[in-house]
C-alpha cells in the first residue's frame, strides 16, 4: 500500500506561480511512476504530467514549457512547479502514483484546490 499526499495549492492571480508537493509513504519502492492528474467539476480526470522511476517524463501539451514535475526519491517526494498560470488551469490536482505486481494498482493524494483568478 501507498499512501500519498498533497500540498501547496490555492489562489493565484493569472500569470503567477504555485509549488504543488506530494509526499509518499508505504511501499513507494514499488512505484514505477508518479504524476499529477487535475480535475475540474464535470470532467475527467486529466493527467498534468509523470515522472518515470527512471526519470523520464511527460507533459500535457496544455502545460508544456509552464509546469515542470520532479521527485525526491529519497525523500519519496514528488513536485510540481507551475509557472504562468492561467484560469483554466483552475482545478483540483492530485498526486498519482502507480506500481506493478501482480496487476496494476493505482494510488491517489487526497487532492489540492487550485484557483487562477484572472
Amino acid at each position: 500500500q501507498v499512501q500519498l499526499v498533497e500540498s501547496g495549492g490555492g489562489l493565484v492571480q493569472a500569470g503567477g506561480s504555485l509549488s504543488l508537493s506530494c509526499a509518499a509513504s508505504g511501499s513507494t519502492f514499488r512505484l514505477i511512476a508518479r504524476g499529477w492528474y487535475r480535475q475540474v467539476p464535470g470532467d475527467e480526470r486529466e493527467l498534468v504530467a509523470r515522472i518515470t522511476r527512471d526519470g523520464r517524463t511527460d507533459y500535457a501539451d496544455s502545460v508544456k514549457g509552464r509546469f515542470t514535475i520532479s521527485s525526491d526519491n529519497a525523500k519519496n517526494m514528488l513536485y510540481l512547479r507551475m509557472n504562468s498560470l492561467k484560469p483554466e488551469d483552475s482545478a483540483v490536482y492530485y498526486c498519482h502514483g502507480v506500481e506493478v505486481t501482480t496487476r496494476v494498482n493505482d494510488y491517489w493524494g487526497q487532492g489540492t484546490q487550485v484557483t487562477v483568478s484572472a
